[in-house]
């Protein structure tokens, strides 16, 4: 089956999801997401694939949500469901069987860097940066994605990189914990593959059990405690700050926000 903006590419018992809107950064616009969704779904009845690796074409992996996108007016209902879409995508991501590595290149920002902590392993290039950049934008880090990030660099570090909208480099995220392997950028290919035949070569059943198994434990209360990030999301979309931001960011000048 053949996407709009994704493309998957398989090889023996290993698939690449490449993101593929490179003039865009890759983006992630609602049909992007979609079809994220629907891929990382379709695993559930595939036999042969062992190992899922997300890549970025081009210069860089995804610059996240994609602010351009215009939709038609929605009632607040609407709003709230339609804005489930991003923690849907990283749901199904959570819940694929087969191992899934995330290949960084370039930048992974907002949304573009909550597909990589919904993987088992990421390998960063040595150009690569990370950041959450939506308190910048007035709002708050949604998606389900926040626990994801604290379990990997902890509760310090995810506090500095997400409530300053810091960017963060591969050297940084390595030392972090966020980063499995960091590698020159013309090896970043070979790598994932690297390790994508290492786990391949694995008994598959073994090793999904073993991962749901390790999910469970350490994923048990995610549900619970990030049920409301979308409604949090909808009520900072009203606040004079966010409008704030959003004014500043198209006129490419720094905000100045009242907490208002």
């Amino acid at each position: 089956m053949s996407y709009q903006y994704v493309v998957v590419e398989k090889q023996e018992h290993i698939v690449r999801v490449i993101l593929n809107r490179p003039d865009a950064m890759n983006a992630l616009n609602v049909e992007v997401m979609a079809e994220i969704e629907q891929i990382s779904n379709s695993f559930l009845s595939d036999e042969k694939t062992r190992v899922v690796i997300f890549e970025g074409a081009g210069k860089h992996f995804s610059a996240g949500a994609d602010l351009k996108q215009k939709g038609e007016p929605q009632s607040l209902l609407m709003r709230r469901r339609s804005a489930g879409l991003g923690a849907r995508m990283i749901k199904a991501i959570l819940n694929i069987n087969q191992v899934t590595i995330a290949a960084i290149q370039g930048s992974a920002l907002g949304g573009g860097a909550c597909i990589p902590t919904a993987c088992d392993f990421r390998i960063g290039s040595d150009d690569c940066a990370v950041g959450y950049p939506e308190v910048n934008l007035g709002i708050n880090l949604m998606w389900r994605s926040l626990p994801l990030c604290v379990r990997l660099i902890g509760p310090a570090r995810a506090k500095k990189m997400i409530m300053l909208g810091s960017r963060e480099s591969g050297a940084t995220l390595l030392e972090w914990g966020f980063l499995d392997e960091l590698v020159p950028r013309q090896d970043l290919s070979e790598a994932s593959l690297s390790m994508a035949q290492a786990y391949a070569q694995q008994p598959p059943i073994a090793v999904q059990m073993i991962k749901q198994s390790i999910n469970a434990v350490s994923n048990a209360l995610d549900d619970a405690l990030m049920h409301m990030d979308t409604d949090q999301n909808l009520l900072s979309q009203y606040s004079d700050d966010r409008r704030e931001a959003m004014q500043a960011y198209f006129e490419k000048r720094q905000p100045v926000f009242t907490g208002e």
